[in-house]
Order: structure tokens, then C-alpha cells, then sequence
């Protein structure tokens, strides 16, 4: 396959990227896809995937651009597919409407495609490339490429803090720390996740609902509650299941009943591996995780190494010293170690606060591109 693209080819994935970027959590557990379909210089047709089931990227373009596919290039954000799953194979589409060229972002890493999907269309006398704009495509299906390579979705950690590192006062009081303004940051990025992690702690002190409010949802995040002793009330906000999912990770032996008769969906958990509870999440398909939950399983979460992303919201208060901090590590540090696992990605004023976005070196590339 030729690596050799010009200023149109790069242009025309560009658009892709915005047209598959333009949903929100609704592919799940499919990637995200946009597809261009150009005759000369000439857009004819586009389109991206919708919803888990519906018809991919490749088929709306096709369908817009009719006839004029004869012939044409189609620019792909991830190699077309090459099974039947729940629609047929796009490989198949793009090579019944007779294009004559596919340059696709990335191959497929999902061992039903792989690069057969490639291989079809090349059979088919079509040239087919990929390797354009790849670590761009690779940063946008960052939670599929982490469900499928890793066995676990891409969690990120939310995490609000006073100026001196307080997360909530001595009595457990935490809202609110942030402005308005931070919370309705909060709400947009909840909407990007499939599942939304919190601890019996929270669903105890602070009873939320966990949901994303003001927005229109498609498919509203599954709000997962981890209570290894079942000390949750059945009648929290969290476990009313008329405004979104909610699943209860739970050790074996314990009566879950009262939560299943409101439509929770109960789950096997010893209480300490976390991977144990990604692993299961990723089995249901969850691409992107959002953990928002109180100290001791936020530490939990980093202990185990399992945060890829931190979102620090910090508001210009002084709490104390009695207040409760941001972490509980067992751990002491006598040296100060020269290079931290996380690095800054951005660091951005949201009303009177401060939004910190890190990332962590380890995995995930500067791009947000997942690495192995």
C-alpha cells in the first residue's frame, strides 16, 4: 500500500474526523467512523455512524452520493469492516458501488477486520491505503481501541479540589467546591463517557443522580455503583433506573434482590481489583469510562494504575486543614521522584476556576492515541 497522500487527501480526512467525531457515546461498543466520498475536487457524498446497529459511516456516503461513487475516492476514518455483524460489510458496499480508490486513517484492530477489509477491496482492483492522519484516528476511538486491545475501556478520572488540595469539608460536606461553570463542563464530559463509576461513599453522603443533565441522550451513560459491603440504600437516586441504567458491583454472597426489582443490573465483585470491574464493563461493550467518585476509590483507581486521563477542576477556596484531601495513598515518598507519570495536556480557566487535564505517559500518547 502506498504511504504517499496529498494536501486534498489530507484535507478530505480532516473532514471525516469531524464528521465521525461529531456524535457523542452513542456508537458504543462500535467505533466512531466518518466517510467523504469525493469525485476530482468535488465532495458527492458523506456521512458518519450513528448509533450501535444503524447503518455505518460508509453506507450513508454511499447513499448520498448515488451514482457518482463510480469511480470515486472514499476517505474512511478506520478500515471499512469485513463481516456481517448487525449491517452487512462495507468493504462489500464500497466495492458493489464501484469506487476506485479507499484511503482509510487506521486499520481496523478488531480481530474480525484486521486488515481483511483492506485485503477485500485490493482483490476487487480497488487502491486501497491506509496510514493517513492515523494517530489523530487513534486518539477519537480511543476508549474501542482500549476496549479491544487492553480488555478494558479507557477510564478517566474527575477529581474537584480547593486551592489547597481539599476535596470536601471534615463532616464530608462536598458541594460545592466548583462554579457553575465547571459543573456544566462536567455534564458535557459525562455525556462522552458510556459508564460513569462512583463509590458507596458518594451514593451515601451526597445521594446523586449521576446522570447528564440539559443535554438530549441517545444513550445515556450506565451509572455504575462499586459497594463491595452493600451499604447503598436501594431507594438512592443513583438505582432509579427510569432515567438511565444503573449497574451494582457487589461481592458474591450478598442480597441484591431489592436493587434488581428496580431494574439494576447486580454484578460479581470480590471488592479489590478494579480490573475485575473494567474487564466485566468491557464485556458489555463500554468504550469510556468516567470515574467520579470520593477519595478513598479515586486513590484505589491510581494505585492500580488503571486512570489514563485526570480532569482536576480547582476553585480558588482555602478549606482547611481538617478538610478532607484529595488522595488516602498508603505510601510515603522520601524522594521526590524527577519525572511524573502524568503530563500536562492543558491547563484552562472555566468561570472563576481552573480545569487541569493530564495525561498519563505511560498510556496514552500526546494525541491521546492509546499506547501498548
Amino acid at each position: 500500500m502506498s504511504m504517499s497522500f496529498s494536501d486534498f487527501d489530507t484535507a478530505m480526512m480532516q473532514r471525516a474526523l469531524y464528521l465521525a467525531g461529531s456524535v457523542g457515546n452513542t456508537t458504543s461498543p462500535n467505533p466512531k467512523v466518518g466517510c467523504v466520498i469525493t469525485q476530482g475536487q468535488h465532495i458527492v457524498g458523506e456521512g458518519f455512524h450513528v448509533i450501535a446497529g444503524a447503518p455505518h459511516a460508509e453506507v450513508h456516503a454511499l447513499r448520498q452520493a448515488a451514482h457518482l461513487a463510480q469511480g470515486a475516492t472514499a476517505y474512511v476514518t478506520l478500515e471499512p469492516c469485513s463481516h456481517t455483524g448487525k449491517t452487512p460489510p462495507c468493504a462489500n458496499a464500497l466495492i458493489q458501488a464501484g469506487v476506485a480508490r479507499v484511503v482509510c486513517a487506521m486499520v481496523d484492530p478488531n480481530p474480525q477486520v484486521a486488515g481483511q477489509g483492506l485485503q477485500r477491496l485490493q482483490d476487487a482492483g480497488i487502491q486501497a491505503q491506509a496510514g493517513l492522519l492515523a494517530i489523530e484516528a487513534a486518539a477519537l476511538n480511543r476508549g474501542f481501541l482500549s476496549r479491544i486491545q487492553r480488555k478494558r475501556p479507557f477510564v478517566t478520572l474527575k477529581l474537584a479540589a480547593s486551592l489547597d488540595g481539599k476535596t470536601a469539608l471534615a463532616n464530608g460536606q462536598s458541594q460545592w467546591i466548583t462554579g457553575s461553570k465547571a459543573r456544566e463542563d462536567v455534564q458535557h464530559l459525562r455525556a462522552q463517557s458510556n459508564a460513569i463509576i462512583t463509590g458507596s461513599g458518594t451514593v451515601i453522603l451526597d445521594n446523586p443522580q449521576l446522570t447528564v443533565r440539559n443535554q438530549i441522550m441517545i444513550k445515556p451513560p450506565v451509572r455504575v455503583v462499586l459497594d463491595r459491603q452493600l451499604k447503598s440504600p436501594s431507594h438512592a437516586q443513583i438505582f432509579n433506573t427510569e432515567v438511565a441504567p444503573t449497574i451494582l458491583f457487589t461481592r458474591p454472597e450478598n442480597n441484591t434482590q431489592a436493587y434488581e426489582d428496580l431494574g439494576v443490573t447486580s454484578l460479581c465483585w470480590q471488592g479489590e481489583n478494579l480490573f475485575e470491574v473494567l474487564e466485566q464493563l468491557a464485556e458489555k461493550g463500554i468504550n469510556e469510562v468516567w470515574v467520579e467518585a470520593g477519595m478513598t476509590l479515586s486513590s484505589a483507581f491510581l494505585q492500580q494504575n488503571l486512570v489514563d486521563e485526570l480532569i482536576l477542576y480547582q476553585a480558588p477556596k482555602i478549606l482547611g486543614h481538617n478538610a478532607k484531601g484529595l488522595f488516602d495513598f498508603n505510601v510515603q515518598a522520601d524522594v521526590l521522584q524527577q519525572h511524573s507519570v502524568w503530563k500536562t495536556h492543558t491547563v484552562t480557566p472555566i468561570g472563576e476556576d481552573i480545569k487541569w487535564h493530564l495525561r498519563h505517559s505511560q498510556h496514552v500518547g500526546e494525541q491521546g492515541e492509546i499506547l501498548i
